[in-house]
């Protein structure tokens, strides 16, 4: 080990040029080793232009390779938007893209930049809405082109709309999925309070009051010329690129300046809030209050003081104390959050497995009070401080850095040299200040807790932490909807019959006519039961299984998957749904249940079933599978999804849905490469399956019974048997 460390310090007292002069003596420890200090770093600044209709340009050359890039902030984003129609910014950002121009619908726009590697996008934040793209230089000229078209004349096509709210809608239905997700949003909620523009979120009614007119209006007050702060970066001549601007931007319509919107902010009230998700082992625990400003001039000290305690990874209190001394979590953070033009959060959050709940709440507890009664010491403030300056560098490697920073300062009215102050009063810091702003600004009685997780499983110290509030994370109803009532065959309807009135005759013919195709409407209410094998490569990891599986229109399924590890079979039936593999049974909670049946939701029987109850409307055109198909989207079943169907013959030629992979909830897409005929309908036979546009595996499908009979045992989920817990 001594031979190593002698190593390691002669190669670096080389490069450094540390040899001792006169002297033959190396170091034999790091601590022996100078290490110099940082050359001064002056980040590039892009040149900045203030035109006469009040936009302001920035420009930034780069030379390296053939490329531009550019983006336009337009000031006026989710909190701006009316309470009643929350979800408004999130819709208009993205059928600002699809719904195309005047000119061209948003799938020739895709096929446009297809062929040139280019790319245009559009989207909204809390403060803001943007459009911006990238580009080989020689085509700057027709992307800046396009880019001029949707800011003057975007078109919002109705059918564009409408797949966005479904898309919403169907977010809205999974936000209860994952625990983590849930305690972010309900933290935020208690911190600001639910109605506070920094922490509304969208419902079904909100989204569904959302019309074109409100887009129209959004673009006509926001996207405007005053509003508006254009940043470029790439390879371009500067006075050539600054005349073409001026020029061009000159002609974005002017509207009325930006008024911010004024909130009040009050501290959330202190105390311990509960969420219920039983389908989980580990509590995710977040305590929040209010934090501050960047313009706060203890804003660098606070930032020192964040990475020493809690936002500087392993090397920070937190980490140390609960997870490398104590065991109580994989990870851990803490800051006091400080927010461009209003507070941020003091924010501290982890992990921990659902029997050590309320430890690791009174852990935290202790380390919020030792953050004031123990001083931060030397070390730990050199530490924080040399982290924050090395980091500095890397928000300006590039000249796009450079420029987004710039534009960032120039959005919320900070001073052009902000970040040299910050970088200059950070380089002073030392253990003073941190601990001043340490005793003023952290403060556990201001706290408010949040925990998300299985109750059942708690240690028994949560009866300790005193008056629990709890959270109440049910989703509203959407306005006029039946989901859950039975229809005519006691099978669950997908949605209001009303709701049919959005479909637009394009959307039903289209429907109508991909249903021919795989049998008629007749044939395929006919069908009550599947059975059928499935041989299914995946490509990561690249293994192979089979699955027999079973179902009974609409809510039962039987699944036997042979995996390297053994049989995994899975039931879902009228007495519950389990999962057995070897002798370990595992109840399967009512969302990863939903999961499942949600499959059946989707296939053209139940479509036939209850084709008055969906709403369908037409979406431009796809390639799938290599061939053109015609977007059908399908809205019904409390989801969103959408069939790719031949316009020619009608065939299904694949599917789109939002999904469950993984490593989180993706899109996957299903391309049908070939059907067979069984008992008068037509079903996949090879489908091939992508997940966020990468290849996700093959499935050949075999073997397909249409109407089999089945015992009632077989979907009669097993018991668990006697003393077995639920696995860890």
């Amino acid at each position: 080990m001594k031979s190593l460390v002698i190593a390691l310090a002669v190669s670096m007292g080389v490069a450094a040029g540390q040899a001792t002069s006169g002297s033959n003596t190396l170091p034999t420890s790091p601590e022996q080793i100078k290490i110099p200090k940082l050359r001064a770093f002056t980040p590039p600044q892009p040149k900045r232009i203030e035109l006469p209709n009040g936009a302001v340009v920035f420009l930034i050359e780069d030379h390296e390779i053939p490329l531009i890039t550019f983006t336009a902030e337009f000031r006026g984003g989710s909190r701006d938007e009316p309470a009643a129609k929350v979800g408004l910014t999130d819709i208009f950002g993205e059928v600002w893209r699809t719904g195309g121009t005047t000119a061209k619908t948003g799938d020739q726009v895709d096929d446009l930049l297809e062929r040139k590697a280019a790319k245009l996008e559009t989207g909204a934040e809390l403060e803001s809405t943007t459009i911006g793209g990238d580009c080989l230089k020689e085509d700057f000229d027709t992307l800046f082109g396009l880019f001029l078209e949707f800011v003057n004349t975007p078109e919002f096509r109705e059918d564009k709309i409408e797949l966005a709210k479904q898309q919403a809608d169907t977010g809205i239905s999974r936000r209860n999925d994952d625990a983590g997700a849930i305690a972010s949003r309900e933290m935020v909620k208690i911190a600001y309070g639910k109605d506070n523009p920094y922490a509304r979120t969208a419902e079904y009614s909100t989204i569904a009051a959302i019309t074109r007119d409100d887009l129209l209006a959004w673009k006509k007050k926001y996207v405007v010329a005053g509003n508006m702060i254009f940043g470029i970066a790439g390879d371009f001549d500067p006075a050539q690129m600054e005349q073409k601007l001026r020029t061009a931007l000159m002609k974005v319509p002017t509207g009325p300046k930006y008024q911010p919107v004024k909130v009040n902010f009050t501290d959330p009230r202190p105390g311990v809030y509960y969420a219920e998700k039983d389908d989980v082992n580990q509590s995710q625990v977040q305590m929040v209050a209010l934090g501050t400003e960047r313009n706060n001039p203890d804003y660098f000290a606070i930032s020192v003081m964040n990475e020493a305690w809690g936002s500087g990874g392993f090397s920070s209190r937190l980490m140390n104390r609960l997870r490398s001394a104590q065991g109580l979590t994989y990870g851990v953070s803490g800051a006091y959050g400080a927010g461009w033009d209003h507070p941020g959060l003091f924010r501290i959050a982890l992990s921990t497995k659902s029997g050590t709940t309320a430890k690791a709440i009174e852990s935290l507890y202790t380390e919020v009070d030792n953050a004031t009664k123990e001083p931060f010491t030397q070390d730990e403030v050199k530490h924080a401080v040399d982290s924050l300056l090395n980091q500095f560098v890397f928000r300006y490697d590039s000249p796009e850095k450079a420029l987004r920073e710039r534009m960032t300062l120039e959005f919320y009215g900070y001073p052009a040299d902000f970040y040299k102050r910050y970088y200059d009063a950070v380089s002073k810091m030392g253990p003073e200040d941190v601990n001043r702003v340490a005793r003023k600004y952290i403060n556990r009685q201001k706290l408010a807790t949040v925990v998300v997780g299985n109750q059942k499983d708690f240690d028994t110290a949560w009866k300790t932490l005193g008056q629990v509030t709890p959270i109440d994370i049910t989703i509203p109803e959407a306005a006029q909807s039946a989901a859950g009532a039975g229809g005519s065959d006691g099978a669950a309807a997908p949605a209001a019959s009303a709701k049919a009135m959005a479909s637009t005759a394009e959307g039903k013919a289209l429907a109508q006519k991909a249903l021919d195709f795989a049998g008629g409407v007749s044939a395929l209410t006919a069908v009550k039961s599947v059975a059928y094998k499935q041989n299914i490569k995946l490509v990561e990891p690249a293994i192979e299984l089979t699955a027999q599986s079973a179902a009974i229109l609409p809510d039962q399924i039987h699944q036997t998957m042979t995996t390297p590890q053994g049989e995994m079979t899975t039931i879902i039936g009228p007495k519950g749904a389990a999962m057995k593999m070897g002798e370990m049974v595992r109840p399967i909670p009512a969302s990863q249940s939903k999961v499942w049946l949600e499959g059946l939701v989707r296939t053209p029987f139940n479509v036939a079933r209850h084709l008055n109850d969906y709403v369908f409307t037409t979406g431009g055109t796809r390639q799938i599978g290599g061939k053109g198909a015609q977007v059908l989207n399908i809205s019904g079943g409390g989801q969103d999804f959408a069939w790719f169907v031949d316009g020619g013959t009608g065939q299904i030629l694949g599917s789109e849905y939002k999904g469950q992979g993984q490593a989180g909830p993706v899109t996957r897409t299903e391309s049908v490469e070939s059907v067979q005929t069984v008992g008068g309908v037509k079903v996949p036979q090879q489908v091939s399956i992508m997940e966020n546009g990468k290849p996700s595996a093959q499935v050949s499908i075999e073997e397909y019974k249409v109407n089999p009979q089945f015992d009632p045992a077989f979907f009669t989920p097993p018991a668990a048997p006697a003393g077995q817990g639920s696995p860890q």
